[in-house]
Order: C-alpha cells, then sequence, then structure tokens
C-alpha cells in the first residue's frame, strides 16, 4: 500500500471532517491526464487536501529516509561557495527558459537523454535540479531512470539502492527509495540494482502509478534517462514525460546520430538541445540551443 496514497486520503477525510459535511474524493480512482498548468509544490492542487486540514507535504516528505551525499565537487556545480563557477550562469539561463515555456505549457516531468553514453546527460539533469531548488521554496526530484548503466548516484555520491528497479518489481514503496541529501529540498531517486529486462519493467505500469503519486510533492522532476540509440528505453520513459531536453557533446556527437536520436521523439515534445562540453577560449560553458532544428 502507497503511504503517499494513505497520507492524502487521510487528510481529504480530515477535511471533510472540519467541513462538516462530506467531501468528494478522487483518490481511489483512476488518474488522469491534467491539462492545466502544474501548481507549485508548495500550493495544494485542487483535488489534495487544503493545509487547513493539516495536511503538509513537508512532512509526507520528512518520512523520507535522510541520506549522506558526498558530491563530486568537479561535476556537481551548485554544492560549493562558489556562486560563479564556470557553468553556473548557463544552467540559471536554462532554468529560466524552461519557465518561459512552462508558462505557455504544463511542464513537471522533464526527461533529460542524449544520443550515445558519455554525453553528460547525468551532468545535467543533476545540476539542473540543483538550480531549481536555489529558488526558494521550490523542490526538486532527481530520478535516475537508467536502469542499465545509472550514474546519477556518482555524481552525487549517494547510495544507489534501494532505489526504482525494487520499486517497479514491488520490493519496496515510493517514501523508501527516495532519498533527502544535504541541500533542501532536493530529493534523489536513485535507480537501484542493475537488473534485467528494464523495458519490461518500465512498462509495467508501476512507473507511471508512481509519477502520478510523486508530482504533486515537486515542482519539478526531472528523469534521467538511457541513451537513445543503444536502446529503447527512453522512448518508453518519453510517454511518462512532459518534454525532453537532448544532451549533445560538442565535437562528439556525431551528427547523423544525433538526427536519428531526435527523431525518436518526433510526437513528443522536445523542448531544445544543450549543448555540452563546448568551449570558449580557456574557458569551458553549457550552452542552450532553444532550436530543435539545429541538432
Amino acid at each position: 500500500m502507497s503511504r503517499i496514497h494513505d497520507a492524502l486520503k487521510r487528510a481529504e477525510q480530515e477535511r471533510a471532517t472540519s467541513l462538516g459535511g462530506h467531501v468528494e474524493t478522487v483518490l481511489d480512482q483512476p488518474a488522469v491526464p491534467q491539462v492545466s498548468m502544474p501548481a507549485p509544490a508548495n500550493t495544494a492542487a485542487a483535488a489534495m487536501p487544503s493545509m487547513a486540514s493539516g495536511f503538509s507535504y513537508e512532512a509526507l516528505l520528512a518520512q523520507c529516509p535522510q541520506t549522506n551525499w558526498t558530491p563530486d565537487t568537479r561535476t556537481m556545480l551548485f554544492f560549493g561557495d562558489d556562486e560563479n563557477r564556470i557553468g553556473t550562469e548557463e544552467f540559471r539561463t536554462l532554468r529560466s527558459r524552461l519557465y518561459q515555456i512552462r508558462e505557455k505549457l504544463p511542464l513537471k516531468k522533464l526527461m533529460v537523454t542524449s544520443a550515445l553514453p558519455k554525453e553528460g546527460k547525468s551532468f545535467v539533469g543533476t545540476n539542473l535540479a540543483q538550480v531549481m531548488v536555489r529558488q526558494h521554496g521550490r523542490r526538486a526530484l532527481m530520478i535516475d531512470a537508467d536502469l542499465r548503466n545509472p550514474g546519477m548516484h556518482r555524481h552525487l555520491g549517494a547510495p544507489q539502492t534501494p532505489g526504482l528497479a525494487e520499486y517497479l518489481m514491488g520490493e519496496a514503496d515510493e517514501l523508501s527509495v527516495l532519498q533527502r541529501g544535504p541541500m533542501e529540498n532536493l530529493f534523489f531517486l536513485p535507480a537501484g540494482r542493475v537488473v534485467s529486462g528494464a523495458p519490461e519493467l518500465l512498462a509495467n505500469g508501476r512507473l507511471k502509478l508512481l509519477l502520478q503519486r510523486l508530482e504533486p510533492l515537486f515542482d519539478w522532476i526531472i528523469l534521467d534517462s538511457p541513451p537513445v540509440i543503444p536502446v529503447a528505453d527512453s522512448t518508453l520513459l518519453a510517454n511518462f514525460c512532459d518534454g525532453i531536453l537532448m544532451i549533445v557533446r560538442s565535437n562528439a556527437t556525431p551528427a547523423d546520430l544525433a538526427r536519428k536520436a531526435r527523431e525518436e521523439f518526433q510526437d513528443k515534445l522536445l523542448l531544445g538541445v544543450v549543448l555540452n562540453g563546448a568551449t570558449t577560449g580557456k574557458q569551458s560553458k553549457y550552452y542552450y540551443g532553444e532550436a530543435v532544428g539545429k541538432v
């Protein structure tokens, strides 16, 4: 049984009692896609219990294990005290442009992928989540959905298990696989142990249910997917996300493979391209390209 579902249901019942009447709940009904703009995680959506009922997302998330992370300071740009490290301003620009898109389109669940391995998708996904929570009151969840070759936990210096694999196999519930780290409002769901049959696990229905239950708790959910060309996992994951960012490594990603990867998402919302590892003079920069056609 889901602890998130139970907590929301109890809060609805308490709210109905406090109002002296019956409040219809939709928690036992199948979830349907929302077409309205996602509300910030620190405000209650219409179908969720009001804060007056005593329900608190913070109290619910406090049940997640507190873990000790040892972030790789070479790649994790926002864990240190230097606010002006190379690359930080580019991530702030990327954050701003995603919020601009969010003004026009529902955008909360964001998949970060690449054509090939070692192009920097885990680096971009983790730093993007960090810069999101630098804004006051914003909560972000990083999900390592690369069940074949997980990498987010190495950047964060976080435990790899239990994680998504254990949840998809029914061995753990949502809150037991979420980690709270040293940065306020930043949460992590690792990939878990490496298992066979990744596409079948991702398509068994539990991932969709997981995202439906977690979505009200966070302002942003960022999924790190496997690369597009070698395996089919990313096309499955795209079905559960509101938008996709493609990572391309400067002077490394073959143009034909980048185009082929892009074609996998013809019917999906491909938001743009992050050019990783581009250099200007002696300084490395990270650029965000709005025009998908430039891939």
